[in-house]
């Protein structure tokens, strides 16, 4: 049998505790121990999972032998500082998204990690609960045809961050899981942010982003921590059927439509015709895949493991977590120009390795 791989949870606020009970109950990993500088917090989340070491030194952990690996569950603007000294100190590194809190801090990461030889795993959840895996095959198989728009809205009332704005807190969950479906990640090809500032925070509360993408569809995403309902939806249009995901809706979270536009006929016509051609649609039939229910985050840290053991990239990489920083980077900057398009370098979809 394959030995359990030791792990270290680095943080011990929101995320840490599931994260360490998520890596107790897995068969691939051994919880040494769960480091946060508020020992009796770290404390709490040991009792939590039936004990485990407790320290309050990130020089500790990384100073022993007997840690193969760390998972970082801190804020976005310490990510960066800890996972260069866990992979100085040869440790495999898990990061809860947002990667790091720029993008120049994202592509030292993604680089040292390459330099070592070395695991940098984005934790981008929501890429391996069961309805976005099927998203995936589905789009990868052809289901879809040729992809024409992709539209996310993720609202609710939410607690107003002392750190990030509402894109940076929000937007990484969509942003991630349209890298992970598309073939070839998110490519945009520009992004343009408008953001909203209703209760004078400091920060935009309410977002949109567009982005225009390399294949020439389009991809919108609005994010809100205002809105007094809760919304997790996507819906992903293609040249064969549209596909709609309703994380809120445990009973149906995938619906596949056989009805749109009939892009074939107008593809046909002539480049004088295609003004004047009438747009036809076709009503179709709509149908649920089936899914099977199983807990994402234990399907990350196994991801974690087998990327580990098999000397591989994660599905989740840290090119993958660079990619969408480097959509966030993008929104900072056409933010500061009042909504203008930031246009991204052509080479941006494949920046770094996938570390």
């Amino acid at each position: 049998m394959k030995r359990r791989l030791n792990v270290a949870v680095i943080g011990a606020g929101y995320w840490g505790p599931t994260l360490a009970r998520t890596l107790r109950a897995s068969r691939d990993w051994s919880l040494g121990a769960i480091c946060d500088l508020d020992i009796d917090r770290a404390r709490r989340a040991a009792d939590a999972v039936g004990g485990a070491t407790v320290v309050p030194d990130l020089e500790a952990v990384l100073s022993d032998p007997q840690i193969d690996a760390i998972a970082i569950a801190t804020p976005a603007s310490t990510h960066h500082a800890i996972a260069m000294a866990a992979l100085d100190a040869g440790k495999h590194v898990l990061v809860e998204k947002p990667l790091a809190d720029t993008q120049q801090h994202g592509e030292e990461m993604v680089g040292r990690a390459a330099e070592r030889g070395l695991v940098l795993m984005a934790d981008h959840t929501s890429c391996y609960t069961p309805a976005v895996l099927k998203m995936r095959e589905l789009i990868a198989g052809g289901e879809l045809g040729d992809i024409l728009f992709i539209d996310s809205v993720r609202i609710n009332f939410g607690l107003v961050q002392p750190d990030v704005d509402v894109f940076w807190d929000l937007a990484p969950h969509d942003l991630s899981i349209m890298d992970f479906i598309l073939p070839g990640g998110l490519q945009a090809t520009s992004v343009s942010a408008h953001g909203s500032d209703p209760l004078n925070t400091g920060k935009s509360c309410i977002g949109h982003l567009a982005m225009p993408l390399a294949g020439g569809a389009m991809a919108h995403v609005n994010v809100n921590w205002l809105s007094p309902t809760r919304t997790r939806r996507m819906v992903i249009g293609g040249t064969r059927h549209t596909l709609v995901w309703d994380d809120l809706n445990p009973q149906q979270r995938l619906t596949m439509y056989d009805r749109g536009a009939d892009v074939a006929s107008i593809s046909r016509a002539t480049a004088k015709d295609r003004r004047e051609v009438a747009v036809s649609y076709r009503p179709g039939e709509s149908r649920a895949p089936a899914l099977e229910e199983r807990e994402a985050l234990g399907v990350v840290v196994s991801e974690f493991a087998a990327a580990i053991r098999e000397s591989r990239a994660s599905r989740t990489s840290g090119a993958a977590g660079l990619r969408v920083l480097s959509i966030l980077d993008a929104a900072a900057g056409s933010l500061a120009a009042f909504g203008a398009p930031h246009v991204l370098p052509r080479t941006h979809s494949s920046a770094g390795v996938a570390a």
